[in-house]
Order: structure tokens, then sequence, then C-alpha cells
């Protein structure tokens, strides 16, 4: 299916918001490998995360998302409905003992519709509804240079990864934006980590100890992403070099209030993608 189109139907250009921050760079040696965060690093995010965490026009999304399925009901209801659905699904995790769990949206939207006496959608209806919502709740664009960037690394010889919480819509952002897909532009298959597919999302350390496992060495390993809690800490405690990406107001999250970062610094502050190759020995 061309999900990408949903994408390019529903995406406005967007810029970063400036920070303020100063980039803090250093250089680091036998870097093997990149692997990044998506929302808020690689991708501008109107709600500086995926919508599941925030969402930035939820009673248009839903709006949009219940007319694509057929079902009459105000937003309000809707959303409100959804909300319980995730939240049960999370639960049934933790129950499970999972500390961070992570929803698989095909199986919220497939269990919103039946309560509609819709009979049984389509798999490809299903998944057509959950990307509607997410492209209206949550605007995308991608970060400047992102494609030159990724084009550089990958003329380094680098692997390029992904440890990210994300949906199985996320990768279509790729060709959406960029016209090429993840793996056209140079990542590593195996070493894209994805929340849905863990039913567990980061803080969780599971998801970089998974990329660990996958044939990288961490202390040769840059991973970057925008949040303290869900990127630089876990990422550190499992051995990675750790690169906070300050580039947009929206998503920067230094979390200065949480206990658990106190002694939890970042190696290095970028704050534009082609900073990156300041890093690089």
């Amino acid at each position: 299916m061309n999900y990408a189109r949903y994408f390019q139907k529903y995406s406005q250009p967007l810029s970063p918001l400036p920070t303020g921050e100063d980039p803090v760079l250093k250089r680091f040696g036998n870097i093997e490998a990149i692997v990044f965060d998506i929302y808020g690093t690689l991708i501008i995010s109107a709600a500086g995360d995926i919508s599941l965490a925030g969402e930035a026009s939820p009673d248009s999304a839903m709006d949009a998302a219940l007319e694509h399925a057929g079902i009459s009901l105000d937003a309000a209801s809707g959303l409100e409905l959804y909300r319980q659905i995730i939240e049960e699904h999370q639960a049934g995790s933790l129950a499970a003992g999972i500390s961070h769990p992570e929803v698989e949206i095909r199986e919220v939207w497939k269990e919103f519709v039946s309560k509609f006496g819709k009979g049984e959608m389509s798999s490809a209806k299903i998944e057509e509804i959950a990307i509607v919502y997410e492209c209206a709740a949550n605007p995308v664009w991608p970060m400047p240079e992102l494609k030159s960037v990724l084009e550089g690394l990958r003329a380094k010889g680098l692997k390029l990864g992904i440890v990210s919480n994300a949906q199985f819509y996320t990768k279509y952002m790729f060709p959406a934006f960029l016209g090429n897909t993840l793996e056209e532009l140079g990542f590593d298959k195996d070493l894209m980590i994805y929340s849905y597919k863990m039913r567990e999302g980061k803080p969780s350390r599971r998801l970089y100890a998974e990329l660990a496992g996958k044939g990288v060495s961490p202390e040769n390993t840059l991973y970057i992403g925008n949040d303290m809690l869900k990127d630089v800490w876990p990422s550190s405690e499992e051995g990675f070099r750790t690169v906070l990406f300050a580039g947009d107001n929206r998503s920067l999250r230094w979390r200065k209030d949480d206990d658990r970062l106190k002694d939890c610094h970042p190696d290095a502050v970028i704050t534009s993608l082609s900073q990156i190759f300041s890093l690089l020995k």
C-alpha cells in the first residue's frame, strides 16, 4: 500500500524552533555506527513525539479518522474511547511485567472500530484509519539537511540504525518526504529497533540491549536523540556514546527535574544534524 501518500496529503513544511542551546562538540574515535531516534531528531514533530505521547490537534484528527472509518461520533467521545483502549492495552502489558508498554496501534483501532458494529474491516482499512489519525494529529516534516547528512554518513562507510518509539506507519514518512525507503537511505534493516515490534517503549533499556545484540559495539556507536530520559539515559546505561539533539524546541527534553538523570550527561550536544560530522575523527 502507498501509505506515503497520506503524509504527503496531510503535511506542510515545518521549520525547527530555536532552542537557545549551544552545541557541545567533541571528537569520537573509532565510530562504526550512528543510531538515531526518529521523532524530534530526524523528523520534526508538531507534537514533539509520536502522537501517542501527546497529540498536537486531537479533535480534528479524530474527526478525520471517524470520517474515514464511516463512524458517526463526536470527536470528544471518540478520543475518550481511543485513549481508554490504549490504557487497557498498556495495563495488560504492565500486568505481564513490561515496565514501559507499547501498544500495536492497529490492534487499538481494530478494537475501536469493532465497538460500532462495522463488521470485520480489512487490515488495509484499519491501517488507513490509523495513519489518517496520526497524520492529522501530529504533523511532521524532515529536519533540515536530513537527506544530505544521511548520504554523507553513508559515504563514510558508517552503519546507520534506529531505536525509536514508533508504529507501523513511521517508516512511510521517509519515502513521502525524501523519495527513498530507510534501506535505500542507507539504514541497516537489522539495526532498526521499533517499540511497537518489541511491545515495549523507551526509556526501556531492552531496546538498546536488542540493538547491541545485532552486531554493533556500543562503545563504537553514537546514539543520537532529543530526550534525556528516553534517549540519552537508557542508551548510556547500555554503554553507547550519546549525543543529545537540541535542534528543535518542540522536542528537546532536558528533564532537569527528573532525579534519575542527576548523574546522566550526554557525551555531546548538537543543534543541527550536520554537526554530526564534527564529532567524527
